[in-house]
């Protein structure tokens, strides 16, 4: 991959974010080749333009650059090493960049094996949920090399508004168990506030007028508090793949040594809430154990 202007891309994972992702490079004029586990869930980008292929491995071979989005690190992990996957299919000089939020040792297993066959690889997992990759604002943390990174910037761009090289391989994938740590607290403390504000009698959507504006707000308050008001739990993103980046991170906090009750609080709760039936739920279904 020596120019990013118009370069086939490929793209594996058309969920509820990927769809928006993947259409922001098809728009920006570049060959979009697309793969997901389920056809139809690719039916109306190819309708756009956007180019399907049978396999991944297909996939890849079309493009000068490959992106996966998928759900579980088990699924990263089939897509790259399988017999005809990523890795052994693509051309060499390929970028190869792993969106999806999967453990730090598997972003630095990817990179090395792709090295080995002359591929660049980095993990950039991303932040900022459905609107984000609707609007094209995702915050999209990187790790790999430096050089790689500035290939693979102006295709990354096109999907959001702060894209940041964190550091070597796995790096990415650490800022983004950080940026999960930081939303699972957040979360505990949004539905106990709302929670508390109607068990006090307050007018929940008043107090949500006030402390939005002040010191507590954020994303998870300002956007995701007036849904929860509203009974609405539809995913921006879902509880299932909340659950499975707390453990992420919960297991790589225990590996370094450092203790996080607030994640181990908000994981058991969530957990529950998936024992529940609420595992297809947004993250602000966690509202709903306040409510039993």
């Amino acid at each position: 991959m020596t120019d990013s202007k118009n370069i086939p891309v490929g793209f594996v994972g058309l969920g509820i974010m990927g769809q928006s992702m993947a259409g922001h490079i098809l728009k920006a004029g570049h060959a979009l080749h697309v793969f997901n586990r389920t056809r139809p869930r690719a039916e109306a980008i190819v309708a756009r333009g956007a180019v399907w292929h049978d396999s991944v491995g297909a996939m890849a071979a079309a493009s000068d650059l490959v992106i996966s989005m998928v759900g579980y690190p088990a699924d990263v992990e089939e897509i790259y090493f399988a017999a005809g996957g990523i890795i052994e299919s693509a051309r060499p000089g390929t970028v190869l960049v792993d969106m999806t939020t999967s453990s730090p040792d598997l972003a630095k297993k990817i990179a090395a094996t792709a090295q080995q066959r002359g591929l660049m690889a980095l993990d950039a997992p991303v932040s900022g949920g459905d609107i984000g990759a609707r609007e094209a604002k995702l915050s999209i943390m990187v790790g790999g090399d430096a050089a790689v990174f500035e290939k693979a910037k102006p295709i990354l761009k096109l999907m959001g508004s702060n894209v940041v090289l964190q550091g070597g391989s796995g790096a990415g994938q650490h800022s983004k168990m950080c940026n999960q740590i930081v939303i699972a607290a957040t979360m505990l403390g949004v539905c106990e506030g709302l929670a508390y504000a109607k068990r006090s009698g307050l007018n929940p959507q008043t107090v949500l007028q006030s402390i939005g504006a002040g010191a507590a707000g954020s994303v998870a308050l300002n956007v995701l508090g007036p849904r929860i008001l509203k009974n609405d739990f539809a995913p921006g993103f879902f509880i299932e793949h909340f659950v499975k980046d707390m453990g992420i991170a919960l297991s790589e906090a225990r590996r370094m040594d450092l203790d996080l009750p607030g994640l181990a609080l908000a994981l058991q709760i969530y957990e529950q809430l998936v024992e529940l039936g609420y595992a297809r739920n947004g993250t602000q279904a966690l509202f709903k154990h306040y409510e039993r």
